[in-house]
């Protein structure tokens, strides 16, 4: 892809635990393409997917093993996923990670009261920024508490449930999925009977391998399916560049 005068947006799909397919992605546009993450214009994702501009594949690959702890892992009442990535983003964000932030970054909410989705771009604190992050996280009864997460006097829970893709349906955005389907950036995978599936604006074509991945999406896997998950996502986003004229 050959650097453009014209403005573009990136948006990553919310996913869970396949999050390590990012670190891949990331890590070949931060190599080969620079110019496509200094000069976005919009960085976009719903839950895990907003995470991504903020987490370091390393913490990631600890956070999981950590959540493979244990008979029932991640979804153990002693384990608090959230609570680790709120320590994690209070540690490692900048005292002005709110101004950095804000007017670039767009965080997919869902509004508990309605259902409706929310982008939230303008924060007014690190603080505002990483409750934002934190309620994009937050899928109902996934987590030991049932307890809904709150911002900004509202009640929020994951923004994948409203909108899993922000501004997708733009031509200048590039779409990042570890789902195989029609994303920019995504796994080659053959649906069956040529069929596929939208969940809240995330093509996802039907087939065993991206069934698995939902289920890894929920339950970290190995050590190594991580790897090679994170590999995966390097090859692809390598393959969408020499595409695009890189």
């Amino acid at each position: 892809m050959q650097e453009s005068s014209k403005e573009w947006n990136i948006s990553f799909a919310g996913c869970g635990f396949l999050m390590a397919y990012y670190c891949g992605v990331y890590s070949c546009l931060f190599e080969r393409a620079p110019f496509l993450l200094k000069g976005v214009k919009k960085i976009c994702g719903a839950s895990s997917g907003a995470l991504m501009v903020v987490l370091k594949s390393k913490k990631i690959s600890e956070d999981t093993l950590m959540a493979r702890k244990g008979t029932l892992g991640a979804v153990h009442p002693s384990f608090d996923l959230l609570k680790i990535v709120r320590n994690f983003l209070n540690h490692d964000l900048p005292e002005d990670a709110h101004l950095l932030a804000s007017g670039r970054l767009f965080v997919s909410l869902t509004r508990v009261s309605d259902g409706t989705n929310v982008l939230v771009s303008e924060f007014d604190s690190k603080e505002d920024l990483i409750q934002a992050l934190i309620c994009s996280c937050f899928y109902p009864l996934y987590f030991a508490t049932l307890f809904k997460v709150f911002s900004r006097f509202q009640r929020y829970v994951d923004g994948a449930l409203s909108d899993n893709m922000p501004f997708s349906g733009l031509r200048n955005t590039i779409t990042i999925s570890p789902f195989s389907g029609e994303s920019d950036i995504s796994p080659y995978g053959s649906p069956f009977y040529f069929h596929d599936i939208y969940y809240n604006n995330v093509s996802i074509h039907i087939n065993f391998i991206n069934a698995h991945r939902v289920v890894i999406a929920f339950f970290p896997p190995e050590p190594e399916v991580l790897a090679e998950m994170c590999q995966n996502g390097y090859k692809d986003a390598f393959l969408f560049l020499k595409e695009n004229g890189e």
